[in-house]
Parts: structure tokens; sequence; C-alpha cells
């Protein structure tokens, strides 16, 4: 059995910042409009251009704390 450098624990916490991640990739959809003569004022809503670029960073920083977490019981 091979040793995995990232815990059990850590692998759940990426997978969190991954959800997190898409979360906010998620947040950033629409706001386009079907006509390009018309201008759609909902393309610069807060939550496109603040909310979901911070939720964004927040889960690539979830995913680094899982990586870089050290297991609690060390087995040698």
């Amino acid at each position: 059995m091979s040793k995995f450098s990232v815990s059990p624990a850590g692998v759940k916490t990426m997978l969190a910042g991954l959800i997190l991640m898409v979360a906010g990739f998620i947040l950033m959809i629409g706001g386009g409009s079907s006509d390009p003569d018309v201008f759609n004022e909902s393309m610069f809503s807060a939550m496109r251009i603040t909310v979901a670029p911070i939720v964004i960073l927040l889960g690539i920083a979830v995913v680094m704390v899982g990586i870089l977490r050290r297991p609690k019981n060390k087995e040698e």
C-alpha cells in the first residue's frame, strides 16, 4: 500500500474548495444579451463583479489549505 502526501481530511477539504470554485463560476454566468444592439445592465451586477471572484478566491484558498495541512496522526 502506498503512502499519500495528502490525508483523507485534506482530500475532503480540497473537494470543498473545488465546490466553492464551481459555485463562484456559476455565480458569474449570465448577463449577456442575445441582441448585440441592446445593452444589458445586468452584466455589471455586484454579484458578477465582486461576489463571484471572492468566492472563487476563497475556494482556491481552501484547496491550498487542504494540500498544505499535515495529517494529525503521524504513522511512519
